[in-house]
C-alpha cells in the first residue's frame, strides 16, 4: 500500500511499528537468528527515501509483550500493542503543520483508533483496512470448535474489549475498506452501513519466470498420473483442515495425493485420524514453500473464514488451479482457473478432484488460466483502486 502511494506522489508520511535501517540490514545477512531476518526484512528499496517514521525500540519491546504472552491472553496484547502504536502515530502527527481537511489518513483495524480520533478533530478523512471478518469469524470459529471438540490445541477466547475497539474504529472512519465481499457481508451484519464499506483486493508480484504448462506432474517418487493436492497454510480449524481430510478419506483407492504444508495447530489425536493419501509435512520455508508449489497439481483452500486469502494468488503465479470456498476473497473464476465448493462441503471437495482424474485435459486447461488471473492483481490495480477510493 505505502509503495502504490509513493509511486504517486501520494504518500505524506508511513507511521510503522519497525523500519529496518542499514545497519539491521546489514547485521542480519550473515546471522542465522531468524528473529533478526524477520526485523530485517522491514524494508523496502522503493521506499528509501519516502518520508518513514518507526517506532523500533518500543517494536522489540511491543514483540516481547506479545510473545510473552499466554496463547488465551494474545488478544489483550493485539489491544495494548494497538493502542500504544496508535497513541504515538497521533503524537507524531499532532507535531505536523500541513496537514488539513484536504489530507487523508489510511490506517488498519486494532491500530488505529487513538490517531483516528485526532483526525477527526482536525478534519481530516479517515480509511480504515478491516483485514477479518471481526465477531463473525470468530463465532464461525467457535462453532468448529464445538463441531470437532478436542482438534484444537488452544480454545479461540477473544475478549470484549478488542471488538469494540474496532468496532469504535469502523465508527470513526470515513470509509472501511475490506479486501473481499465476504468480509464486507460480516460488516454489514455488525452494523457498518453498506455506502461506508469498499472492497480492494490484495494486490501480489510474481516473477518474471512462469512455469511451462503441463499435465500433471511427477510425485516425489517419479510415478505419474497421479494427481498432487497442495494445502499450504496454517493446519487449524478456521481453515477447513478438517473437511479436506474428510474429503482425502473419500479419495483412499483415487490416484490422488494430499500434502498439508504448514505450521500445525491442531491435536496429535486429530492427525493421528488423517487417511495414508494425506501426509503433513510442518512448517516451510519461504525457499521450500516455492518447491512445494513447483511439486504441486492443485491447490485448496477450504477455509472457512479469510478476509482475503493471498496464497490463491501466489498458487497460481506457479500454474497451480485453485480449489477454494467462497469464504476468502474473489480470486477464482469457477471452472475457469479452479473451482469455488461451498464450505464445510465434504462431497462438493471430492467430487471436484474427481473431476480433474477424469479429465486431464482440464488440469492443463486451467493452468493456463491461472497463469493469466495473477495479472489482474497488479500493483497497477491497487493504485487504480485507491485512486477510485480517493474520489
Amino acid at each position: 500500500m505505502p509503495r502504490v502511494l509513493h509511486r504517486e506522489g501520494q504518500l505524506g508520511a508511513l507511521y510503522t511499528d519497525f523500519w529496518a535501517g542499514p545497519l539491521i540490514r546489514g547485521m542480519a545477512r550473515p546471522s542465522r537468528a531468524k528473529l533478526l531476518r524477520s526485523f530485517a526484512a522491514r524494508f523496502h528499496p522503493e521506499l528509501a527515501q519516502a518520508p518513514v517514521t518507526s517506532w523500533n525500540a518500543r517494536s522489540l519491546l511491543w514483540e516481547g509483550d506479545r510473545r510473552n504472552q499466554k496463547s488465551g491472553q494474545i488478544y489483550e496484547s493485539f489491544v495494548k500493542i494497538g493502542a500504544s502504536f496508535s497513541s504515538c502515530v497521533r503524537s507524531m502527527m499532532a507535531r505536523r503543520r500541513d496537514l488539513d481537511s484536504g489530507s487523508i489518513f489510511f490506517a488498519y483495524d486494532t491500530g488505529a483508533l487513538e490517531a483516528m480520533e485526532w483526525c477527526r478533530e482536525h478534519g481530516l478523512k479517515c480509511i480504515l483496512n478491516q483485514m477479518d471478518p471481526n465477531r463473525v469469524e470468530v463465532q464461525m470459529v467457535r462453532e468448529e470448535e464445538k463441531r470437532w471438540p478436542d482438534w484444537s490445541t488452544q480454545s479461540l477466547e477473544v475478549p470484549e474489549e478488542y471488538f469494540r475497539r474496532r468496532e469504535q474504529e469502523w465508527t470513526l472512519a470515513d470509509r472501511v475498506v475490506v479486501n473481499s465481499d465476504f468480509c464486507r457481508q460480516a460488516l454489514i451484519q455488525q452494523g457498518v452501513p453498506p455506502e461506508k464499506l469498499s472492497i480492494i483486493p490484495l494486490c501480489f508480484e510474481t516473477s518474471n519466470n512462469e512455469p511451462e504448462i503441463t499435465g500433471a506432474k511427477s510425485n516425489a517418487s517419479g510415478a505419474k498420473n497421479k494427481l498432487r493436492v497442495l494445502y499450504l497454510g496454517q493446519v487449524i480449524l478456521r481453515k477447513g483442515i478438517q473437511y479436506l481430510m474428510q474429503a482425502a478419506k473419500l479419495l483412499e483407492k483415487e490416484p490422488i495425493q494430499f500434502d498439508v504444508v504448514g505450521p500445525i495447530g491442531i491435536s496429535a489425536a486429530a492427525i493421528a485420524c488423517a487417511p495414508p493419501n494425506l501426509t503433513f509435512h510442518g512448517r516451510a520455508t519461504r525457499d521450500q514453500t516455492a518447491e512445494w508449489y513447483q511439486q504441486g497439481d492443485l491447490f485448496v483452500l477450504p477455509t472457512i473464514s479469510d478476509g482475503f486469502a493471498l496464497t490463491q494468488l501466489e498458487a497460481m503465479s506457479y500454474g497451480l488451479p485453485v480449489v477454494a470456498t467462497p469464504c476468502c476473497g474473489a480470486v477464482v473464476s469457477d471452472g475457469l482457473d479452479g473451482f469455488i465448493v461451498p464450505q464445510r462441503d465434504v462431497d462438493a471437495l471430492a467430487k471436484t478432484f474427481q473431476r480433474y482424474l477424469a479429465d486431464p485435459e482440464l488440469l492443463r486447461r486451467q493452468r493456463a488460466a491461472a497463469l493469466a488471473k495473477v495479472k489482474q492483481f497488479t500493483l497497477n490495480h491497487l493504485a487504480a483502486n485507491l485512486r477510485s477510493l480517493e474520489k
